[in-house]
């Protein structure tokens, strides 16, 4: 009997040894990994590689330690002081912007309220405020995500092609041609397509062109046209939706029957903001996390003001 109460014994210490290794090893789990800044910029560059931007732009992180947690991330067009400064106030680790924070290296950092005082004073600022800075510029214009934001807000159907494609892809490039015509067919005047622009970023476009004038295809272009209008004429397009042109480029291409839309550089490129939150979301940061800051009234037209 003795003999059997000691196997008896041994067995339940065996089972209570058994248990005790379970809960260490759930005890000891490893933690979920935390996100930084190299994460977030690279899970980014996944999605707008920096091979597709342009030779002269500058892609990812430009200021900061890429070691550190990315923890709460504000998301801006321009990284402007005063938009660093916000995203201090907020406790942001990193502010990530459309347009950098320099082209070419600073030749002065100071503590000023302009880069137009020192070239490099988001810089310090940013270094100041232990805010990372990274930026995705022409990587994101040529996407696919960036392709789409001007048609869906103002109702217009992308045909999935670009009039200035990048070397390679038939996808990526500027210029997203879009069919705006109704249904069977039936044409949009201009002044209609212009209202809905007014209606949509309630600001007043400059508008070239017959406001009669019956369209069936458009081409969007966020930001700078460049040579996007001229490609957009060589496909046949009735009008030119974009940020900002050269009023020389924009007398000519009116002069050769194409309407244009000119809706204001940051007006056409602020809802690009919306797309790089997204992209952070995809990464991997909680959306709770992510602060898209507005630059309101950077500039206005006096007609708007009601006094």
């Amino acid at each position: 009997m003795a003999s059997m109460k000691n196997k008896s014994d041994k067995s339940s210490k065996k089972a209570e040894t058994a248990a005790l290794s379970k809960q260490g090893d759930r005890a000891l789990a490893k933690p979920k990994r935390i996100l930084t800044i190299h994460d977030l910029e690279q899970g980014i560059l996944k999605l707008f590689p920096a091979a597709t931007a342009e030779a002269w732009d500058r892609t990812g992180l430009l200021v900061g330690e890429g070691g550190l947690p990315a923890e709460r991330i504000c998301i801006a067009l321009d990284p402007t002081v005063e938009t660093i400064r916000m995203a201090a106030s907020v406790g942001a680790s990193v502010l990530i912007t459309h347009h950098p924070a320099y082209l070419e290296a600073p030749d002065k950092f100071a503590p000023e309220n302009s880069v137009a005082l020192a070239t490099g004073a988001n810089v310090w600022e940013a270094i100041r405020s232990k805010v990372a800075l990274m930026c995705f510029h022409t990587a994101l214009d040529v996407s696919r995500q960036a392709q789409t934001v001007l048609p869906n807000m103002l109702g217009i159907q992308p045909r999935g092609k670009v009039v200035e494609p990048l070397s390679g892809s038939s996808s990526k490039g500027y210029g997203q041609i879009c069919s705006v015509a109704k249904g069977k067919g039936k044409k949009i005047a201009l002044s209609e397509l212009s209202a809905r622009c007014v209606s949509v970023f309630g600001r007043m476009p400059r508008v070239w062109g017959s406001p009669d004038k019956e369209l069936a295809t458009v081409v969007t272009c966020t930001g700078s046209a460049g040579d996007t209008g001229k490609a957009a004429l060589a496909a046949g397009a009735d009008a030119l939706i974009c940020g900002e042109i050269k009023y020389h480029e924009a007398l000519a291409l009116s002069d050769a029957g194409m309407a244009i839309i000119e809706l204001g550089h940051d007006t056409s490129e602020f809802p690009l903001t919306a797309v790089l939150a997204q992209a952070c979301v995809q990464v991997g940061i909680n959306e709770q996390s992510i602060v898209i800051l507005d630059q309101p009234n950077t500039w206005y037209t006096p007609e708007a003001i009601r006094l």
